[in-house]
């Protein structure tokens, strides 16, 4: 696993804490944010990162998590816009190298590829997961 130094994650979910928790446990420096304060609740008490509260729509909250600094940033949140946004903003604006995003809509990707931004999406990773357990059930029921 690639190492990066400091990474900036929105969205402190289920998605959001496990990311923290593992690179943070990896040794990267991690600052998470998130709108809600009592997401925190689900980072590890082993993360050593840090949080903060605010909304990552906002360009002084990326600011002053030093979103200029950082070689990765994770946009997890539940809503495609939102990660559109603030991701398109840390790879124009803050030039992170690394800049990934979660889309929950498949058809959305082309639109994040086109501004050089790299999707995660749990719809797509589903459907072929599926796909997948029944062409192995179909040979199975063939044997």
């Amino acid at each position: 696993m690639p190492n990066y130094e400091y990474v900036v994650i929105v969205g402190c979910g289920r998605l959001g804490s496990i990311l923290a928790n593992r690179l943070s446990g990896l040794g990267s420096s991690v600052v998470v944010i998130d709108e809600v304060e009592a997401a925190f609740e689900n980072l590890s008490t082993g993360f050593s990162g840090f949080k903060m509260v605010g909304d990552a729509t906002e360009l002084a909250v990326l600011r002053q998590a030093k979103t200029d600094q950082a070689d990765c940033f994770l946009a997890t949140t539940r809503h495609d816009n939102i990660n559109l946004m603030v991701a398109q903003v840390a790879k124009t604006v803050f030039k992170v190298p690394k800049v990934m995003a979660r889309i929950f809509n498949p058809a959305r990707e082309v639109v994040y590829r086109q501004f050089g931004i790299e999707t995660i999406s749990p719809t797509k990773l589903s459907a072929e997961a599926f796909l997948q357990e029944l062409e192995t059930a179909e040979e199975a029921a063939q044997l």
